[in-house]
């Protein structure tokens, strides 16, 4: 029979008093840990306490994301991790550079990939959204219809598995944002694929589909990033 020292406090199970909500706080932690596969669990969990104390949207993937053989895994950025970040920050429409750092950060993702995007967007200060969430789409895959792709699939208010539709001018604007980073499409192509769509875009009440510009008559919408 262990012997207790004289000084150790002897404790029961009956003077052990469990907050009422923790098991509950742990189960879901451990559900969102498992779907969103954090490089870094020390520092994931860190942020996903320090935005669920301060009620904001943590770092939370909707589900477990399974590896795409075409997809660029170099960066560490994928789809899910990209609509994690989208969830947090997309809302805010522009937001300090340093946030999207701190979250990207949070994510465990590459800071010279971080970086590599800021050089190439020229972004500093306050920064449009958007236009960073739509270049860093442009890494995930091989060239700018893989990216407007994916911008179609995270930004869609279509359940998953949907048409996702979303807004034609908001395709437009983020479309010509990578044109122009891109810098090898002309103006006049630009248009051509605008023009092209509109047809389509006339008949799904303003909205546009990925299904639309991967079609073989639609004006290819450009290269590699």
């Amino acid at each position: 029979m262990p012997v207790t020292a004289p000084d150790e406090p002897y404790y029961c199970s009956q003077q052990i008093n469990i907050p009422p909500n923790l098991p509950d706080i742990l189960k879901q932690f451990t559900k969102a840990a498992i779907r969103t596969q954090p490089k870094d669990v020390l520092a994931w969990s860190a942020a996903y306490f320090r935005a669920m104390a301060k009620g904001e949207t943590p770092p939370v993937k909707q589900r477990l994301e399974m590896p795409v053989a075409t997809q660029k895994t170099d960066s560490g950025l994928t789809p899910g991790l990209l609509k994690v970040l989208n969830k947090q920050l997309g809302p805010k429409k522009v937001i300090s550079l340093n946030v999207i750092e701190e979250k990207w950060t949070d994510l465990a993702l590459p800071k010279e990939q971080f970086d590599d995007l800021v050089r190439i967007g020229s972004f500093g200060g306050d920064t449009e959204w958007n236009k960073f969430f739509a270049l860093a789409a442009s890494h995930l895959g091989e060239n700018i219809t893989d990216a407007m792709k994916t911008v179609c699939e995270i930004l869609t208010a279509d359940p998953e598995g949907g048409p996702a539709r979303i807004p034609f001018p908001l395709f437009k604007d983020l479309y010509q944002y990578l044109a122009q980073i891109d810098g090898e499409i002309p103006q006049a192509h630009i248009n051509e694929v605008f023009s092209y769509l509109q047809y389509y875009v006339n008949k799904q009440d303003g909205y546009v589909q990925p299904r639309n510009f991967l079609s073989s008559e639609c004006p290819k919408l450009g290269g590699g990033i």
